[in-house]
């Protein structure tokens, strides 16, 4: 695994609107949509259950992009995690938003959006306090270029083959986040 940094410190990939302006879909416990909030305010040590993705974008040759989370992140800065997540908007759908937040992201256009897991759920608090509490349908998706994403996001990125994503999970998962060791745990093929 060699990581690369952001090209463009500057980029903003289509990063409009500010993560003020964000609002997050919250759920019942079995998954019905019952309202929305700001994302500004929905990470806490309270964090109610809400709607997200995740998404591993994967080249022809089959290796994995991972990236390492900008350290200015509110929920565990600064680890290694799958290509990006983000949440769906009112109205769309977690396989729109993949679509959406991969330039805003990553810089990248993406095609042959693939849900792979898509009733996976997870809760997890991070070493301050901070809570993650989704439903949160994890995608495929295919590239054929190098990302460029922006710096609020990705502090690093690279291209690695699966068995050696799995092998280094397992070897240090305090590196990682904790929702890719549990979506490579539930998807035993990648």
């Amino acid at each position: 695994m060699t990581p690369q940094t952001p090209a463009h410190p500057q980029a903003s990939h289509g990063l409009t609107a500010s993560i003020d302006d964000e609002v997050v879909v919250l759920l019942d416990d079995d998954g019905t949509p019952i309202g929305t909030t700001p994302k500004a305010t929905v990470h806490t040590t309270a964090t109610p259950l809400h709607l997200a993705f995740s998404c591993h974008v994967i080249r022809p040759d089959g290796r994995t992009l991972v990236t390492r989370r900008a350290l200015t992140k509110k929920t565990w800065p600064g680890v290694w995690t799958n290509s990006f997540c983000g949440h769906p908007s009112p109205g769309e759908t977690p396989a729109a938003a993949v679509e959406r937040r991969a330039f805003q992201e990553l810089g990248i256009a993406v095609s042959d959006v693939t849900s792979v897991l898509p009733d996976f759920r997870y809760l997890a608090t991070d070493a301050s306090g901070v809570v993650e509490n989704e439903i949160c349908p994890v995608f495929t998706a295919t590239v054929s270029g190098d990302p460029d994403p922006s710096p609020d996001e990705v502090a690093e990125w690279a291209w690695v083959d699966p068995g050696e994503l799995r092998r280094a999970v397992a070897a240090a998962p305090f590196a990682f986040s904790p929702w890719l060791g549990w979506q490579l745990e539930a998807w035993p093929q990648h």
